[in-house]
């Protein structure tokens, strides 16, 4: 039986396992050196701006290690950086990355399936013209925070095809790469291509690029293998919201919704479409749905008793917004709260 079927207990048990083995695994001497060999292997910080979508996950489609790559999550991936929180966020992010003297390359994303329109991004209605429209709008907002000479930040847009997880880049000519065009022959040509792509990207950022190509099209061929009709579909059973949701390292379990958006009762009401949705189609059992509210901590005491006020306060929050707007959904809601521990990544329930 795959976990999509359990009883929303067993779900729910299971999930808060895998939150655990997560932590034990990061915390290990051994993830913790390889982290830091990989880092020091590839310095560049990578910010991804993507979709609240289970099935966007770029870690696992790129094959990269957890911890490395830095997520920030909203509806159809519609970003403002005029949001003030999402904006200091961006900044605060970068500033740590340049006072350790290393670059940033933020990629900006969009999703859209190439099989059926209507597994493309709701957040759009469906239309990857839009969607992707919007992302270089981001990227405009990234070059007017961050300088357009792309010295030290380096804005990426990118499409994620979600049939077979597959990276599209859009380089500065309006060329565009995708990976699922590409065969194992072109692997040693990779280097070279995004040198044309990309002219004014830093040597080392795309030489850090470089290993999450090679990864998707490792993982491209293994997704060609699979049997994946129900899993380009949407499955995902519990809404997260918050920061702190990169243990949940698989595909399609959850709609995570970042603390960004001046307008949080959106995301939420369009997060619990979803789930009612994937109930009514029978792609996941109809007994319940889990909402799971969790903010990062870096230190203990003051900054700890913030991150659990601001978890309280957001799901108290998206509570409220489900049990008024999809009352009968509501009914099947199982609340938990969470703080997370940046250092150790364990899940701490409150």
């Amino acid at each position: 039986m795959d976990t999509y079927s359990k009883p929303i207990n067993e779900r729910i048990d299971w999930l808060f396992d895998l939150a655990r083995r997560h932590s034990a695994a990061y915390a290990s001497p051994e993830a913790y050196l390889a982290r830091k060999r990989y880092l020091a292997e590839h310095p560049t910080a990578i910010l991804v701006l993507k979709c609240m979508d289970g099935r966007i996950n770029i870690p696992i489609a790129t094959n990269t290690p957890t911890g490395i790559i830095q997520p920030f999550r909203n509806l159809g991936g519609m970003f403002n950086l005029g949001w003030p929180h999402l904006g200091e966020t961006l900044e605060d992010a970068v500033a740590k990355v340049v006072s350790a003297g290393r670059r940033t390359l933020v990629i900006i994303t969009y999703h859209f399936s190439k099989g059926s329109e209507h597994r493309g991004c709701a957040g759009f209605n469906y239309c990857t013209d839009a969607a992707r429209a919007h992302t270089f709008e981001i990227k405009a907002q990234v070059e007017a925070l961050f300088g357009t000479g792309h010295g030290t930040v380096y804005p990426l847009v990118c499409g994620f095809e979600t049939d077979e997880d597959a990276i599209l880049l859009h380089g500065v000519n309006g060329e565009v790469l995708n990976m699922a065009e590409m065969t194992e022959a072109d692997r040693e040509n990779l280097m070279p291509r995004l040198a044309q792509l990309f002219p004014d990207m830093p040597g080392q950022v795309r030489a850090d690029l470089l290993p999450l190509l090679l990864g998707n099209l490792d993982h491209i061929a293994e997704v060609r293998k699979m049997e994946r009709t129900l899993d380009i579909e949407h499955r995902e059973w519990m809404i997260c919201i918050g920061r702190g949701f990169d243990w949940l390292h698989m595909p399609n379990l959850a709609l995570i919704i970042g603390p960004y958006s001046p307008d949080l009762a959106d995301p939420i009401r369009k997060a619990a479409g979803i789930i009612e949705s994937n109930m009514q189609a029978g792609r996941i059992p109809a007994d319940g749905f889990l909402l799971l509210a969790s903010a990062p901590y870096d230190d203990i005491g003051v900054d700890r008793a913030r991150a659990t006020l601001k978890a309280r306060f957001m799901c108290e929050f998206a509570a409220e917004v489900i049990r008024k707007d999809y009352p009968t959904l509501a009914e099947k809601m199982h609340a938990h709260t969470a703080v997370l521990s940046w250092t150790s990544r364990a899940l701490e329930m409150i």
